[in-house]
């Protein structure tokens, strides 16, 4: 099993309505559940560690994950509400403004509920669940309890409008990233982190400081993986783009549910993959995410869309 782990929300996109004007329309997301929601319709055994509230917004929530074949073994539900996304597309990436406060998901306490078992093989962190307090420490406290046991995956997903003290911030990414086992992160989120700064430099200082695989997405110019023996390149797939919210999520997910379904998903695996099945496993994952720029908001695809692609 691949467990995703942190924030459940939703997203309010921007539409025209019937008469053209503007309105938003709610819809299921959040960087870490999008990634559940990938594994699961890819046939992967997946569950999401996270807080989902009962409210309305919830059910819808809890009704997709069960949807997509993901398990709420690791899910604590309570009647906090559901934190809120309001998102623009009128820049090169989507932007967003968040509304967490006292939230379902930040205040959830993963100790509370079930741990993880012997049946997880991967366990995914990121994005805003490590920013705020309480969830922050609490997700930091499940990562360490379980490095070394399983392979843990960590995709910053930098939401500069959250970050109030850019130095906590950056010191908690360097410390995250050194303790994975992959590190999945945006051409643009590097440039916030670590402005003038080329990728390979990033990515060598994090595979000497701990890192295993160091995986770059630059959108439309491709993704490259950086291991410690060398790279990999994988091009995008042309698809005409509805837009790319929750791409990167889908891209995580591809590529953990293809190192799965291809032996590769264990810390060894990971560490020491060889060329060919890394460009195989950024191949698949390009196409997952391919297929859901083709579609608006976060909606991944499932594995029989993949079609002409290997088990």
């Amino acid at each position: 099993m691949i467990v995703s782990c942190g924030e459940a929300l939703i997203d309010f996109l921007p539409v025209k309505d019937t008469g053209g004007n503007d309105s938003y329309q709610p819809k299921v997301g959040g960087s870490p559940y999008n990634v559940a929601l990938t594994t699961g319709r890819l046939g992967i055994p997946t569950g999401f560690l996270g807080g989902i509230s009962t409210d309305f917004f919830g059910e819808m929530l809890v009704e997709e994950l069960k949807r997509s074949q993901v398990s709420l073994k690791y899910t604590g539900l309570s009647a906090r509400p559901t934190t809120l996304a309001f998102v623009s597309l009128l820049h090169d990436e989507p932007q967003y403004a968040f509304f967490d406060e006292n939230s379902a998901g930040r205040l959830h306490d993963p100790a509370a509920h079930e741990p993880i078992g012997d049946e997880v093989e991967a366990i995914h962190f990121g994005s805003i669940s490590l920013i705020p307090e309480p969830i922050v420490s609490r997700l930091s406290a499940v990562m360490d309890a379980n490095r070394g046991k399983r392979v843990i995956c960590y995709d910053p997903n930098v939401r500069p409008t959250l970050i109030h003290d850019r130095d906590a911030f950056c010191a908690n990414v360097e410390k995250f990233a050194h303790g994975a086992d992959i590190v999945k992160i945006s051409g643009a989120d590097l440039e916030w982190l670590y402005p003038g700064v080329a990728a390979e430099t990033v990515a060598a200082g994090w595979l000497a400081a701990g890192t295993g695989l160091v995986v770059v997405t630059r959108g439309g110019n491709g993704v490259t993986a950086y291991t410690p023996t060398g790279s990999v390149f994988s091009p995008v797939i042309p698809v005409t783009i509805a837009d790319t919210v929750g791409a990167g999520d889908s891209f995580t997910g591809g590529l953990l549910a293809r190192l799965s379904e291809k032996g590769h998903l264990t810390i060894d695996g990971v560490r020491n993959i060889d060329p060919e099945a890394l460009k195989d496993a950024l191949d698949f994952a390009n196409r997952v995410a391919a297929i859901t720029c083709s579609r608006a908001g976060a909606n991944p695809p499932w594995r029989s869309e993949l079609v002409g692609v290997d088990a």
